[in-house]
């Protein structure tokens, strides 16, 4: 008896031409990329795009970095004024311990300098700082409590033996009589745009067998409330 042959393997049929056919065609649309927006720009737009977004990149990065230093003594655990508060008094003259190896209570010291601190508080009235001047040199610095610098003063400046001044914030000084005969030569008055801050008062040594001397110069300055 005579088995019937078999279709080949290998013969297409219409249905599988047909399969084939929406295979490629599914996977021409597959590897079809639609353009973007970018893409559709002419050249000169996608280059002017590319450098605004890297302009705002910059802007955004500096005010990111401005604000982190601004920032910074305002959440510092151990500012100066921090670390001050826990050896002197406010509106009180403290001298500071000279330079060691164990360090110093302000970073940055210089050993060739005497130094003492008051941390003002303006709430009770102005104060009045009286500094005797040291034969060589002498400077006076103030700082808000966030160690803002706003004024100095040294003893060249000041053109005498004591440095004297008057310190308040803004209501203060305005409340000074307006008839006050008392010119800015005989009171120098320093506007503080806090409440709290530090004075540090730096005088400069400048033989070794003179530190005792200077250091009792700076011993002798007042830093009090002087009442209005």
């Amino acid at each position: 008896m005579t088995m019937p042959a078999s279709a080949p393997e290998n013969v297409e049929t219409p249905a599988t031409a047909a399969a084939e056919t929406e295979t490629a065609r599914r996977a021409r649309r597959l590897l079809r990329r639609r353009p973007s927006l970018l893409d559709r720009l002419p050249p000169r737009s996608r280059l002017a795009r590319a450098l605004l977004v890297l302009a705002f990149g910059l802007v955004l990065g500096g005010i990111v970095h401005i604000v982190s230093v601004l920032s910074l003594p305002l959440f510092a655990e151990r500012d100066a004024f921090a670390r001050l508060s826990a050896i002197a008094e406010p509106n009180t003259v403290t001298l500071l311990d000279d330079p060691g190896p164990a360090g110093a209570v302000l970073p940055a010291s210089d050993p060739a300098f005497v130094s003492a601190v008051c941390l003002y508080d303006l709430a009770e009235g102005p104060m009045k700082l009286v500094l005797p001047t040291t034969p060589d040199y002498t400077s006076v610095s103030f700082y808000t409590r966030s160690g803002l610098a706003f004024y100095a003063i040294n003893d060249r400046a000041a053109g005498r033996q004591v440095i004297e001044l008057d310190l308040m914030n803004a209501r203060q000084k305005a409340e000074l009589p307006d008839n006050d005969e008392v010119t800015a030569a005989d009171q120098l008055i320093v506007e503080s745009p806090t409440d709290e801050g530090i004075v540090l008062m730096r005088a400069l040594v400048g033989e070794p067998s003179a530190r005792d001397l200077v250091r009792q110069r700076m011993a002798a300055a007042r830093c009090e409330v002087s009442g209005g």
